[in-house]
């Protein structure tokens, strides 16, 4: 299910913006706090659909944002993202009856 008002479910929401926007080896602490978060995934496609330069997003430095972008330009990393959590979610349970 997509979260269209994701903010105040970010796990980064109480977090100090400069613990998010930083460089080199900084940016890998950032990336922990995303690990956990249930809203990852619309933060990322954010990001990538608005071609946010700076900072860590959905678990993602810029640097490995820009490379996403230059494989697939044109997406809507919004659709590419949710149709992969839709494909990797497991299949709802079958019912027997008795």
């Amino acid at each position: 299910m997509w979260v269209e008002d994701w903010t105040p479910r970010a796990a980064c929401k109480a977090a100090q913006p400069d613990q998010l926007f930083v460089r080199g080896a900084e940016q890998n602490k950032a990336k922990q706090l995303c690990a956990g978060c249930p809203v990852r995934t619309e933060c990322l496609a954010e990001a990538l659909d608005n071609q946010i330069e700076w900072g860590v997003w959905g678990g993602m430095t810029e640097r490995e944002r820009r490379a996403l972008l230059r494989r697939r330009p044109n997406a809507s990393w919004r659709t590419v993202l949710e149709t992969a959590r839709e494909q990797s979610a497991p299949a709802p349970a079958a019912r027997t009856t008795v």
